[in-house]
């Protein structure tokens, strides 16, 4: 916990790697005039650019071929096998986060760490009774992934300093601008999870995890709100069932303010042999889960808090007294990737344009740093809109090709086994765990889904059976883009892994 703050940028000799990579295939690719043959080819690079076997699986899907972008290379090598529609702009979903992690990993270090930080003037000084000479500074820091138990220890920290007694709480936010946004904006469903709203001070996502335990004896479920926050209950029952357990109960869970308080409606059923199982919900805005939170640790802890938590500045005589450094951004771009969070990627890109302009960021200098890095290391961005990092947005735009050109960087790069360890392995673990169990592809590719209404996107890299690697590029957009998209997928996975 006490360590110092790990280097937050790459070493020299990797940026000079990349920089030398993003040249090589510059002059492979794009300097051999592939983008005019590209942009020339036009929609008729359907039809010459799928081989049969993967042409009639397309053909099944009944889908256009205006709404397919694809883009398949041997990793190094200057000619695509495949290419369809490749610079045409396409809401990637959550293929996006691979742009985000990229950039991230590229920019700030696999070995960055976000710290949190107390303060107080005079470094904490304490009078007999404990009390806390002036306020509490909390300095946020960004940190994606500070869970409950880190808060609960660096306040317990606090404790074995001898501080009782605080006065005052002052949250000091000021690493990110304005970046609180309307959960229920997206798809009307603002107690998802997946819908969290960023915040420099985030603890555990936001999320209540609300725990549903078995009582046999009374044939009973007894609902658990973790953390146990005040001005929220659960109202309703989940039905007991006697049964072998047939995998995921059957429940529906759903948060509605009333008045001062949220109440959490449950219903369904679940079988008794299944065990405990759990949901997560969100209720609270970051700000207001955040000081429920503090309150309740600190007093559990034997503190006290008189005037309460407010929003400011952290002044500069203020001193450190504890901090926090989290996991490594190495560590990070695996949650975000393999298990497509959102509001982490959010965070994560917010990260990035605090560290490259300066404090106050918001998603548009965010996206401004990392279009920026990329297109430093020869990465074209034509055509692309990054607008939150997480693709959970109906405006963000990718190009095939121009992915494609970032993810052969990336491969060529000193930092390539950290970024290719983030992605989901096929049929083993993330998105794609049970995709292709029982196929000679299991195992063979480390891929980034994404899905919306109306865009299916899979990107990252095939090992074949030749021991080529290939990277794949897959945009549809379009009606009936997700009913159509996964045979078509997994048949495509499975070519490139039979090479």
């Amino acid at each position: 916990m006490y360590l110092q703050l790990a280097s937050q940028q790459p070493g020299r000799r990797a940026q000079a790697a990349i920089r030398s990579v993003a040249t090589k295939l510059r002059q492979l690719t794009w300097g051999g005039g592939l983008w005019l043959l590209v942009c020339l080819a036009g929609p008729a690079a359907l039809a010459q650019g799928l081989p049969p076997e993967l042409a009639s699986v397309w053909r099944s899907t009944r889908l256009p071929e205006s709404a397919l972008s694809l883009y398949v290379k041997e990793v190094g090598t200057s000619q695509p096998m495949i290419l369809v529609n490749p610079t045409e702009p396409r809401n990637p979903a959550s293929v996006m986060k691979t742009v985000t992690t990229w950039a991230g990993l590229s920019g700030l270090g696999s070995d960055y760490v976000w710290r949190t930080t107390m303060l107080a003037r005079g470094g904490g000084r304490v009078d007999a009774q404990g009390t806390l000479s002036g306020p509490l500074y909390l300095k946020a820091g960004g940190d994606p992934f500070l869970t409950m138990q880190d808060l609960w220890g660096l306040l317990r920290q606090l404790r074995l300093r001898g501080i009782k007694n605080l006065t005052e709480v002052v949250v000091d936010r000021s690493l990110f601008g304005a970046v609180t946004i309307d959960p229920g904006a997206f798809d009307g469903a603002p107690d998802r999870p997946y819908n969290a709203s960023p915040d420099a001070m985030m603890v555990g996502l936001g999320a209540l995890r609300l725990i549903f335990q078995p009582d046999a004896a009374a044939r009973k479920w007894i609902p658990v709100i973790d953390p146990p926050l005040r001005g929220v209950r659960v109202e309703g029952e989940i039905a007991w069932k006697d049964a072998v357990c047939p995998g995921s109960p059957s429940v529906s869970t759903q948060v509605v303010p009333s008045g001062n308080e949220f109440i959490i409606r449950v219903s369904g059923s679940a079988v008794g042999s299944c065990g405990e199982f759990s949901d997560y919900r969100v209720a609270f805005s970051q700000k207001a889960y955040f000081e429920g939170l503090f309150r309740m640790l600190w007093k559990e802890l034997g503190g006290t808090l008189a005037k309460g938590v407010t929003e400011g500045r952290t002044p500069a005589n203020a001193t450190p007294v504890v901090w926090h450094d989290s996991r490594t951004l190495g560590d990070i771009i695996r949650y975000i990737n393999k298990h497509s969070n959102n509001v982490m990627a959010r965070t994560l890109l917010l990260t990035l344009g605090a560290q490259q302009t300066g404090p106050g960021a918001t998603p548009a200098s965010g996206a401004a740093a990392a279009l920026g890095l990329l297109q430093s290391q020869g990465v074209d961005t034509r055509g692309w809109v990054i607008d939150n990092g997480a693709g959970l947005s109906r405006s963000s735009r990718l190009t095939a090709a121009g992915l494609g050109s970032m993810l052969d960087v990336a491969w060529l790069s000193p930092m390539m086994p950290e970024f290719i360890s983030s992605l989901a392995i096929i049929g083993v673990d993330g998105t794609v765990r049970r995709r292709l169990r029982n196929d000679d592809a299991q195992g063979r590719a480390h891929l980034k889904t994404g899905t919306l209404r109306d865009a299916k996107a899979l990107a990252g890299y095939v090992m074949g059976a030749s021991g080529k690697r290939y990277i794949l590029v897959k945009f549809v957009n379009g009606e009936r883009a997700v009913a159509g998209g996964r045979a078509f997928d997994d048949a495509l996975v499975s070519w490139l892994a039979e090479r």
